[in-house]
């Protein structure tokens, strides 16, 4: 007779589990015949004691199982990145449609903002109508059509997944390296990839801040993704400052199709973008090399097909027709925009970029809580970033807020969060892409 509470305390006694055994178990944890108890006490044993590769990848497997399965007929390759999250990071919004563009198809699910770093979806609800849950027949249309859709998860995929990381939440094992690799994967392989980017983060606005943790994590995503049989690359970047010029889920869209209209606000952001779409159309099969990868992202860039793509997926999706030619007459605004100044000039020696995400879940632009609505109006815009001069003219940044008096306190906080010198500074030497 199989016996939940042999699998705990296997785990617990540092024994390698079976594939039947995990299997058997994630079941119980779809179908609500395990106790949260005894869910709680299979992630800390498994935090305490880990995991070996055969394991992290049965588990990973019985999770994406644990549901739907999709499974695709199209033309291209199916392809799709993931990021750890950081501060300014809609990365997603511009990779999405440029490589729909280059030939990939794109069906891409993603997650909601989590402390400090926001969330694709949180920002794609911004945009009045677009239906961040259109439905699996839906989705698989515009993908099959469009080239890209970026929708959130379905019901029927990985449901294990949403109860046990809904239980780790709550008792100190969302770090564990396995349940994390586990998490991510099973939802991308659920959605039925061919081929699959990472974009972990590293850095003080990055959930992993040591870029030895960062590694490990890259390592192990890749070992499992490979092992499933979905081509997998990772890409370690850098999170010690914003990816974007701006954070805050509006501001962010706008951002977005500036880039994909061709203006480059942050080259920080253009270089992982660039980076990511590379390494997939290489995976993909699309590029013999870096240098024809490179050439044929420019090529969807600079053509402006990359940003027909997001105009095509955002108005499948339920959003307005003219976004990409007159966002702000959509997109939400905030009452109050004020431009904060530092207190005297100089140049940005180094900004707490945990502080800035931090400042736009205080301004409503994040959640504190599960149960919080989002300002999507809300957050930061031009921020200045190490390495440029500041001054009245060039402030740190723009901050929107609903009011006067929010906004006089959020710029105590953007200036608490720069750190200026007198002399010229110089940007970090570190490359924004640590390890490709």
């Amino acid at each position: 007779m199989w016996l939940a509470q042999e699998v705990i305390r296997q785990k617990r006694d540092g024994l390698e589990l079976s594939a039947a055994d995990l299997q058997r178990f994630v079941q119980g944890i779809a179908d609500d015949s395990l106790s949260e108890g005894q869910i709680a006490a299979f992630a800390m044993a498994t935090l305490l004691r880990g995991m070996t590769l055969a394991e992290r990848t049965a588990l990973t497997l019985a999770m994406r199982d644990s549901g739907q399965v999709l499974h695709w007929d199209l033309p291209g390759p199916v392809v799709d990145k993931h990021s750890t999250g950081g501060v300014g990071d809609l990365t997603s919004l511009v990779l999405a449609p440029l490589l729909a563009a280059c030939g990939c198809h794109v069906p891409m699910i993603s997650g909601r903002g989590l402390g400090h770093t926001g969330g694709t979806l949180d920002k794609l609800e911004s945009i009045p109508g677009y239906r961040i849950r259109p439905g699996l027949a839906r989705f698989r249309q515009v993908v099959a059509e469009v080239g890209c859709a970026i929708v959130g998860p379905d019901a029927d995929l990985a449901p294990a997944d949403r109860r046990l990381y809904a239980i780790r939440d709550v008792t100190a094992t969302v770090e564990s390296l396995d349940l994390i690799t586990a998490s991510i994967l099973a939802k991308k392989l659920a959605a039925g990839l061919e081929v699959l980017v990472m974009d972990v983060k590293t850095g003080g606005g990055a959930f992993m801040a040591e870029e030895g943790d960062a590694l490990r994590l890259a390592d192990s995503i890749v070992e499992v993704a490979e092992a499933a049989g979905v081509r997998t690359r990772a890409l370690v970047t850098d999170m010690d400052q914003p990816l974007a010029r701006s954070a805050g889920n509006a501001l962010e869209v706008e951002e977005a199709i500036a880039l994909l209209a061709g203006e480059v606000r942050s080259e920080r952001l253009w270089q992982v973008v660039q980076a990511l779409a590379e390494e997939a159309l290489q995976l993909a099969g699309l590029a013999r090399d870096a240098a024809t990868a490179k050439g044929l992202v420019l090529d969807a860039w600079h053509s402006g097909a990359a940003l027909q793509r997001f105009a095509a997926m955002n108005q499948a999706l339920g959003g307005p027709a003219d976004l990409t030619v007159q966002p702000w007459q959509h997109l939400p605004r905030a009452p109050t925009v004020r431009a904060v100044s530092p207190l005297k000039p100089g140049w940005v020696r180094r900004v707490d970029t945990r502080a800035l995400g931090l400042l736009v879940v205080r301004l409503g632009g994040g959640r504190q809580r599960p149960e919080d609505v989002i300002d999507p109006a809300v957050g930061l815009a031009g921020l200045a970033l190490p390495g440029e001069p500041v001054d009245e003219a060039r402030p740190l940044g723009l901050i929107h807020a609903r009011d006067a008096a929010t906004a006089e306190w959020a710029a105590v906080a953007l200036r608490a969060a720069y750190e200026i010198g007198d002399g010229i500074a110089h940007a970090s030497a570190e490359p924004v892409v640590a390890r490709r």
